[in-house]
């Protein structure tokens, strides 16, 4: 097959990277220490002699190569070479179970998977066709044989570049394919003044799984408009994230909330100076309004918010302002939001009856989305109740006020509903976390004799807090309507998170199915 002149082709980043960039630093980590510091010149090299060794091994466009892989320099390079033939990238989760795997690499038809020696474990009872290459001197040693490949992928922009999985909170994971065209226009809303804005300008380190839904795209981005890129290794810590942010002057930098509550304990506790962030994008779950203000007062950095899903390729709002906000409290409001749609989706929120509903800021509904990087079905065809005429029904239950801003009131299978009422889990768990004893709060219906559901909250306490759950609760009922409030606050030391880093609600739901009342 022949790529037509000017299709969109996520190949084209690294040819502009190395012509424009080239002498642009990647620095590897691996425990907090430098292990690695080269350019785009010699990144795009060893990604031709990579594709060039896949070729050799028998790989051909369409085929599907998976990586399982921390965030080190061969899996960037595995991102740029695997397209480069013309295959798809297939990012296995390392967090799931070996049996998880198995699955997910069955579904998939991988024929190659690409590993890091110490999840090999993870592989046993997998065999795909082509075997697989571990991460290390086997890999080195097929880059050294040669020769360089740059011919082109020989694909059109609409063929599949990258395969992800979703995490299977609800059932089986099921897989969401991306195209060149979807991942290149995805990438260029990234780097919107509106969005992220991520330039050659940036230093941008890789602290998202790349694993989970391209690292956000982050790495494409990056390397599309030649920012300098960071990657810490394997499982870092936060004392490694803050020593390495403060070492290379990172400038951008995404994680869920949990990682940047434990930056901010560390930093407290042991000095630090991050103020060379100019961003630091929260996303995952929604962020309590403490969390903000402590990251912003007492690191002195730019928080800001990004929602999206995996289904989303995964960028789908962004929290940035379109004009600046003179009342921080209001703007860290805004942050906690979900922020203002990327130029190129489509969003609508509608009732139960599929009826449309209007942008009051009151109204709530489920949150469907269509755009050119959006699903529109899973890979071979699984669940298509999820999709309906393009839109992709996200299951989130949102609302978004006249100026466009979406909030998520809940997941729809989140949503208690206590003697007919709706009571947002959500909601709940903002007020606890603007506690100040609180530092994660999780909020899930259990069943109750006369109600049918209540809710029931578990807190995890900031260091050196011994509030009780009576006394949170007590708190709590000073912050919501008298009816809301859960019949108990468990304090737990940890709360249950998916691979992902988000709440585990099932888990949680199923630990305490027995029910709680008075």
């Amino acid at each position: 097959m022949t790529t037509r002149p000017g299709e969109l082709l996520i190949t084209d980043f690294l040819r502009r990277a190395r012509r424009h960039h080239p002498h642009r630093e990647i620095v590897a980590y691996a425990h907090g220490e430098e292990v690695l510091r080269y350019d785009y010149a010699a990144y795009a090299d060893r990604v031709h002699r990579l594709a060039g060794a896949l070729r050799r091994l028998g790989v051909r466009p369409g085929d599907r190569v998976a990586s399982l892989a921390w965030n080190h320099h061969r899996h960037l390079e595995l991102y740029a070479a695997v397209p480069q033939v013309g295959a798809v990238l297939h990012t296995l989760n390392l967090r799931l179970s070996a049996e998880e795997i198995a699955y997910i690499v069955g579904h998939a038809d991988d024929r190659l998977i690409v590993a890091d020696v110490e999840l090999r474990h993870l592989l046993d009872g997998v065999q795909p066709e082509l075997g697989v290459l571990d991460t290390g001197d086997a890999y080195e040693a097929l880059l050294v044989e040669g020769p360089p490949d740059d011919s082109g992928p020989g694909v059109r922009e609409d063929d599949l570049a990258v395969l992800c999985y979703t995490s299977g909170t609800t059932g089986r994971p099921k897989g969401v394919g991306y195209s060149h065209r979807g991942l290149y226009l995805h990438t260029f809303a990234a780097c919107l003044a509106d969005g992220h804005a991520i330039s050659a300008a940036d230093t941008v380190l890789h602290v998202v799984p790349m694993f989970h839904a391209n690292a956000w795209g982050v790495p494409y981005a990056a390397t599309m408009t030649g920012a300098a890129q960071v990657l810490p290794g394997p499982h870092p810590t936060p004392a490694e994230i803050a020593r390495i942010i403060e070492r290379e002057k990172v400038t951008y930098v995404g994680m869920v909330p949990t990682v940047a509550v434990d930056i901010l304990r560390h930093v407290r506790e042991h000095g630090g100076d991050l103020r060379s962030l100019r961003a630091l994008v929260l996303g995952g779950s929604t962020p309590g309004l403490t969390l903000i203000r402590d990251l912003e007062e007492e690191l002195g950095i730019p928080v800001y918010q990004g929602w999206g899903m995996t289904e989303l390729s995964p960028m789908a709002s962004f929290t940035r302002p379109p004009r600046p906000i003179a009342d921080r409290e209001e703007r860290r409001r805004r942050t906690q939001s979900q922020g203002r749609l990327l130029p190129g989706l489509q969003w609508r929120i509608v009732d139960d009856a599929g009826r449309e509903l209007p942008w009051d800021g009151e109204s709530a509904g489920e949150l469907q989305v269509k755009g050119p990087w959006v699903a529109t079905g899973y890979y071979l065809g699984e669940a298509p109740e999820r999709f309906d005429d393009g839109w992709l029904l996200t299951g989130d239950v949102a609302v978004i006020d006249p100026d466009g801003w979406m909030r998520i009131v809940d997941r729809a299978k989140d949503l208690i509903k206590s003697g007919g009422e709706w009571i947002s889990s959500v909601a709940l768990e903002q007020a606890l976390l603007a506690d100040p004893e609180v530092a994660e709060a999780a909020v899930v219906a259990v069943p109750h004799p006369r109600w049918q559901e209540r809710p029931l909250a578990l807190v995890v306490l900031q260091p050196g807090s011994a509030a009780t759950g009576d006394e949170l609760r007590a708190r709590l009922g000073e912050r919501v309507p008298r009816w809301w409030l859960p019949e108990r606050v468990e304090v737990t030391a940890e709360l249950p998170r998916t691979s992902v880093g988000k709440l585990d609600k099932r888990a949680l739901r199923e630990h305490w199915s027995a029910g709680v009342h008075a």
